[in-house]
């Protein structure tokens, strides 16, 4: 089964646990780097807060990504 995991600043991502969400908190950039490279392969979907999607970039690859708002 498909997993959608969450990536970002904690205050923003916390409650998507609650729907089953693989939440992964992180502060800065350097956090969101380690959590982008430690998903595993069931991870279909992952939903990034603004600034996790700054810090990533346009690094190519793996899942479908969406933003949230600002």
């Amino acid at each position: 089964m498909a997993t959608i995991a969450i990536i970002g600043e904690a205050v923003r991502v916390a409650g998507y646990g609650l729907a089953g969400a693989l939440v992964l908190p992180a502060e800065n950039a350097n956090e969101v780097r380690t959590a982008w490279r430690g998903l595993g392969p069931e991870v279909a979907v992952v939903i990034l807060t603004p600034a996790a999607a700054a810090s990533l970039g346009a690094a190519g690859g793996g899942p479908l990504r969406v933003v949230m708002p600002a």
